[in-house]
């Protein structure tokens, strides 16, 4: 019984606080999401199940998000959500297009060209045509680099170069996509002195936004277009979990 009582306690003080946090904190939130492989069952972290992304996608339905393309961002509510996939792994396609529809979503998808033209590992990739047939009013096409490298281990030349070759292939197959970059591995250049002349190289090619992981709910408009956070969605993560990182990013305890 005393066990029972402490259970609820603390639920109710916890409903209380996430309330007093939306409350303290209402206007701009944008909050991304990061995904990457989707399978019938999976336990992994980097792939969700079916089941568990088709209760997440019922909740953001249910709870009202506006779903976003970064092309078209403007945040219009309390409740403003923009979906990531990264990679273009072949499953993407076979399960997102329905339950975008379902449940009127969006998905932006981060093509690292390298991947297309020759793989990577044993996973099946989309390919150029397939990325290419996406259904536009579902789906945004942006960048995730050409050979999906570190990109804090080489040179801003080769950085400049790769993510050209990015963009230029896309255009070569005729594929609309946004300058909008996802770092390979989240990683890019943070040191004071060596961001701003890497920022200065996304700036020169175009890039209008770019996202890393960081695992925080943004404000938008941002004085940081180049270091927006998303949070991370692991194939583990029980629908509660994923309802507290809408809320706050990621929270150590979890």
């Amino acid at each position: 019984m005393i066990l029972y009582i402490i259970l609820l306690i603390l639920a109710v003080f916890t409903a209380l606080y996430f309330r007093l946090y939306l409350f303290a904190f209402p206007h701009n939130r944008l909050v991304i999401l990061m995904y990457h492989q989707i399978e019938k069952e999976s336990c992994e972290d980097l792939t969700v199940s079916l089941k568990n992304l088709e209760q997440q996608f019922s909740y953001l339905s249910r709870k009202k998000y506006t779903p976003h393309f970064f092309s078209e961002l403007t945040v219009s509510t309390k409740r403003n959500i923009i979906i990531t996939f990264d990679d273009g792994y072949r499953n993407n396609l076979e399960y997102l297009p329905s339950l975008l529809k379902k449940y009127n979503l969006k998905a932006t998808i981060f093509i690292p060209t390298g991947f297309i033209e020759k793989g990577y590992k044993n996973y099946q990739m989309m390919t150029f045509d397939e990325i290419r047939s996406l259904d536009k009013n579902y789906f945004e096409i942006a960048l995730h680099t050409h050979a999906h490298e570190n990109l804090k281990t080489i040179s801003f030349d080769l950085i400049e170069k790769d993510l050209e070759k990015n963009m230029q292939i896309l255009d070569a197959h005729h594929i609309t996509y946004s300058k909008v970059l996802a770092y390979p591995y989240g990683k890019y250049p943070n040191k004071e002195e060596e961001k701003s002349a890497f920022f200065s190289v996304l700036k020169k090619i175009g890039i209008d936004f770019a996202v890393r992981i960081g695992n925080r709910v943004n404000y938008y408009p941002t004085q940081h277009p180049y270091e927006l956070c998303r949070v991370d969605i692991k194939g583990k993560d029980s629908i509660i979990k994923f309802k507290l990182k809408l809320i706050f990013g990621r929270l150590k305890l979890f």
